[in-house]
This record gives C-alpha cells, structure tokens and sequence, in this order.
C-alpha cells in the first residue's frame, strides 16, 4: 500500500478483506431479518403479567427472549461492521443508525421484564429456581435478583429505554467526528515526501528514526485536535453525565460503583489498581531514563517514546510473516487451539489494510451467528503483529466460549476479554526471543515488550485514574471544561512519566483521541487483564497440561460463573493486587535486562 495515498476500499484485494456475505449475501436478507424482530418481540411481550404463572411460562418468556435478542445481534454487527469499513457511507451508516433505533425501541417495550420477575414473592421465586425446568436459567436468574435494588418501576424503566438512543449522542457525536470527519494535515516522512497524517499511520511515524518526523506528527496530530477542543469536551462531559445520571437513578452510591455493579467487582480493584500502579512508578521512570540514556536526550518528549531505541533492527514485517508469527507463537496452547486458529485466515474473519474512510483503530467483533471478526489498520509495524495477535485472542476466546456455551452464558463479561488478548501477546514475544540470537533484536523486543507492560498498565491506569477524576469531578458538580480537563491530563502525565520527560504542552489534549472514555469505566481491565496474562503466559509456556486445561476452561466458560471466579479457576486471584505487582516487578527486571544488552 502507498504511504502517499490511502487506498479505497474497491482496491483492497479481496483475501485481506472480511467475508461479511456469510452473514447476508445481500441487502434484501437483512432486511428480511429486521423485518422478524418485531414479530419475535410480539411473541415475547405476549408473555407479558404472566412470568409468575409457572416454571414453565417464565422459562419460555426468557427463550423467546433470547431468541429475539439473538436475532437483533445479528442485524446490529452486521450494520455496525459494513458501516465501519467505510465511516462515510451514508446508506451503512443508515442501517446502524435503524439498528440502533430499533434497539431502543425494544428497550423501551422490554422494560417491564425484569421489573415482573423481581416482583415474584421470594418464596415463590425461590421454589421457581429450585425447579427442574428453571435450572439451566437459575444462575442467569439469581443474578438479576441481585438488581433488585437498583431496579426501577415498569414505567421508569419504559422511559430509560426508550431514551437510551438519545442519551448516546455524545459518544455518536465523538465517533462521526473522530473516524469521518476530522481530517489531518500533510507532513514530511523519513524521505522527506509529503504525506497525509491518519490514525493508522501516526504511530509509525512516531517510530521514526527522525525526531524532527515524530515531532511534526505529534504537533499535527494535536493541533488538529486541539482546533476542535470545545467540540471535544462537550461530547465528553455529555457522557460523563449520562454515566452519573444513570447511577442517580439506580441508586448506586457513585458512576464507578454502577459501572463495576454489573460484573460484581468491588470497588477496592479498582482503586487498589490505581494504587499499586502509584507504588510501582519509580520503575517506569527508571525506564524513561533509561530511554532518555539510549537516544542521547538530555530529556525526552512524549513523541520519543514510541522510537525503537535499536533503529539498526526495526522491523517492517509483511502480512503473510505477521501470521506465520502468530501461527508458531500459539502453537503451546495445542493442536485444538491452533486448528480453530486457521479458520481465522481460510474462512476470512480478518480485514487487514487501512483505507479511506475505514474506522481506526482495532477489535474484534461479532455475535452468537457469525464469525468472531477482526478489524485491523495493518501498516507492517512490529506493533502490527502483537495487534494481530491481541486480536486474535479476543476473537478465539469469543470462538471457543460460542462453541461449548448455549446462547444466554455465551458472552463473556468484558473484564475477562482483555486477559486471552494479552496472553497471546505475551506468547508472542516468547516465541520472537527464543528465535533469535541477535542482541539488537532481543533489546529491540525487550523495548516492545516494555512498551507493551508500559501502554497496558501504566498508560491505561493513568487513564482510569483520569476517568475516574471527571466522574468525580462532574458528581460534584464541576464543569468539564477543556481548560480544566487539559490541566488535569497534563497534570497526570507529568507524574506517571517522571522527570526524565520534559513534555511539549501539547499532550494535554490526548484525552480528546481515546474513544475508551466513552466505554464508563472499561479501560482499568486491560490493566488488570495483562497482569493475568503474564502469569497465564507462563503457565501455559511450562507445558504443564493441568494448567492449559485449567486455561482453555476459561477460553469456554462464557458467562457460566462470577469473573473472578473464573479467574481463580484458570489460577489467577484478580481480587488481590498481587498479579499488578508481579507484572510490574516483571517491568522493573526488563529494564535493568535491557539496559545490559544496550550497555548503556
């Protein structure tokens, strides 16, 4: 692909793009399956004053449920994955925004579910969960119960959902404005050409050799966004306060406790992470300095910091390597694992290249019906390949839990869906040392792995510390001003990065570029997840087949049990801050490991 040039989506070839048509062939059978849902959502409210009848009758009420939950999934990724291969085709953008619509609409008419089934007498909901027909449903069911306080009355609810369209139009806002409509500036490469600046390729232009390359990214980047500062921050502070209007009026005591409510996480994680990370920042400041030492800075810029210190080994990998890479790298997890791994590649879930209009960015997505799809902005950076990786093991642990659980446990909570990714990642970087005996690319690869500890921990802690902030902030009635959320950010990364990094002004405005924000509260689990996938790793590197089991149990568990539980089942206890701690003693020793190689 071009550097000067962004491909359009009609010159992708066709292998590097996802195949959507076992989906929907065409237009017209989507169309026939929106058409179904407001005849399952019919059958359905039929059962409407009767949940309390029988076993029987509430069992059927969630099955229809399900059903047409089921098929609204499948229009919805459908609309969501055509509309994001091309953010400016109006008629995808269409059928998300109908999708959308119509979720609400169900929402709005569903509401009084869960209200009917909190108000069976105990007693009788207690002889319900100890019937036959209920028990596949009890856990599902006891879960709800656990809502019971935070639930509103029917009509409440009605009007919850039916509002919910609404009430996300500042994170649609964000979306529009970030993926189709900000543009960015032309700037000089490493051979001088003019090239335009795009989401895709900012971080491989702050991987230049040049400082003079990375430096112009940066300003273009944020001078771009800071022209557009004002927009920003209402589309934020929008969402902050539907974040805090909904713990309001559910009675939880803040934004942070409703949003850790629904995977029954306590609070202390989350703070407990944000501390132990605080404990642990003298090693990322020993690794700026180290950095510092490497480039020959008297003090780095936050644009420095994605420069490989080894430019002799960078590495620009094409696509076919990228996957033979991460073909070898999983080979430890057995031959079941990497067999379901081929499909990936042979049936298609992957769209690899950047283009016109293409949403930024990674992930993986799809439903009970579908494959486990990956969008990718593929460049050729070694970031790339760990990308691929991540992705895939979203994507397989997506797989393998839709093969061993029935629809209603198949989806997994999310603060489990960042350790499979991760461990991959780490997996990863295993099989890349072991197969070399070059001391620059083992530094080289120790620097990635550094960055990746870097950007996964520290860097999305710093971003749930600063979530956290605005929430608190807002609860307390303070604007979300721009120049108040450019003090705070500036503030924060001055103390996460330590005196070794003398940051231009500008990356006060990085808080504008992170979609996560708009998630409520979702960033604190990559922290958490990597830390698991460092242990996770290197039990599945031992070969002990007790222990890959023990993994491939959470690969298939769903929804069946509590996330921690889960955890602890696979062998990590993530109500501790102890896996923070070890992964960030692992950080620690890879500094000083790597600044022997460097010999600095």
């Amino acid at each position: 692909m071009s550097d000067k040039k962004l491909l359009m989506r009609k010159d992708i070839p066709r292998e590097m793009t996802w195949d959507l048509d076992v989906m929907y062939k065409n237009t017209a059978g989507w169309e026939k399956d929106f058409a179904r849902i407001p005849e399952l959502l019919e059958k359905f409210l039929a059962f409407k004053g009767r949940l309390s009848e029988s076993p029987s009758v509430l069992k059927q009420a969630i099955e229809a449920d399900d059903a047409m939950e089921r098929l609204a999934e499948k229009v919805y990724v459908y609309a969501h994955l055509r509309s994001d291969e091309d953010t400016g085709n109006s008629k995808n953008r269409s059928k998300v925004d109908r999708a959308s619509a119509l979720f609400a609409e169900i929402s709005g008419k569903t509401a009084w579910f869960d209200p009917e089934i909190m108000d069976i007498p105990a007693d009788k909901m207690e002889d319900f969960l100890q019937s036959e027909e209920l028990s596949f449903y009890a856990r599902s069911l006891r879960e709800l119960l656990r809502e019971r306080p935070h639930t509103l009355s029917e009509k409440e609810e009605r009007i919850l959902g039916m509002s919910s369209d609404v009430m996300s139009t500042p994170s649609k806002t964000f979306s529009m404005l970030n993926n189709a409509d900000l543009s960015f500036p032309e700037i000089k490469n490493e051979q001088g050409t003019e090239v335009e600046l795009t989401h895709g390729n900012y971080i491989k232009f702050l991987e230049s050799s040049k400082r003079e390359v990375r430096k112009a990214a940066f300003e273009a980047m944020y001078d771009t966004y800071n022209n557009f500062r004002n927009t920003f921050s209402s589309t934020l502070d929008g969402t902050v306060k539907r974040h805090i209007l909904s713990s309001k009026l559910r009675s939880h005591k803040s934004a942070l406790s409703s949003a850790l409510f629904g995977d029954n996480i306590p609070e202390e994680v989350y703070r407990n992470l944000i501390q132990a990370v605080h404990d642990k920042l003298p090693a990322l400041h020993k690794y700026m300095q180290l950095r510092c030492d490497a480039l020959k800075l008297e003090k780095m810029d936050m644009y420095d910091i994605f420069c490989p210190l080894v430019p002799e080994c960078k590495v620009e990998v094409s696509w076919g390597e990228a996957v033979n890479w991460v073909r070898e790298a999983l080979k430890p997890m057995g031959k079941e694992y990497c067999d379901t791994l081929e499909k990936a590649f042979s049936q298609r879930w992957v769209d690899v290249l950047e283009c016109r209009g293409k949403r930024s960015g990674a992930y993986s997505s799809g439903c009970y019906d579908s494959y486990p799809y990956l969008l990718l902005n593929f460049h050729g950076t070694l970031n790339d390949v760990f990308t691929l990786a991540h992705e895939l093991g979203h994507s397989m642990h997506s797989y393998c839990s839709h093969q061993a659980q029935e629809y209603h446990y198949a989806d997994y909570r999310i603060f489990v869906a960042e350790v499979a990714s991760t461990t991959n990642e780490q997996l990863l970087h295993h099989y890349l040392m072991e197969n070399t005996d070059d001391k620059k690319l083992k530094a080289y690869l120790l620097c990635h792995l550094l960055d990746e500890l870097r950007g996964t921990i520290y860097r999305q802690t710093q971003f749930a510390e600063f979530e956290l902030w605005m929430h608190e902030q807002s609860e307390q009635g303070i604007p979300l001003t721009p120049d108040v959320l450019c003090e705070k950010y500036f503030e924060l990364n001055k103390l996460y990065y330590g005196d070794a990094v003398n940051a231009d002004q500008r990356i006060e405005m990085e808080w504008a570029r992170i979609p996560h924000f708009y998630y409520n509260f979702y960033v604190y689990k990559y922290a958490t997840g990597i830390s698991a996938a460092v242990e996770l790793s290197q039990n599945i590197l031992s070969g002990n087949s007790k222990k890959i089991e023990d993994y491939f149990g959470f690969l298939k568990a769903g929804d069946s049990k509590d996330v921690l539980d889960i955890m602890k089942d696979a062998g990590v206890d993530l109500s501790t801050p102890k896996p923070v701690h070890d992964a960030l003693d692992l950080f620690d020793k890879t500094v000083d490991q790597l600044r022997e190689l460097l010999e600095i």
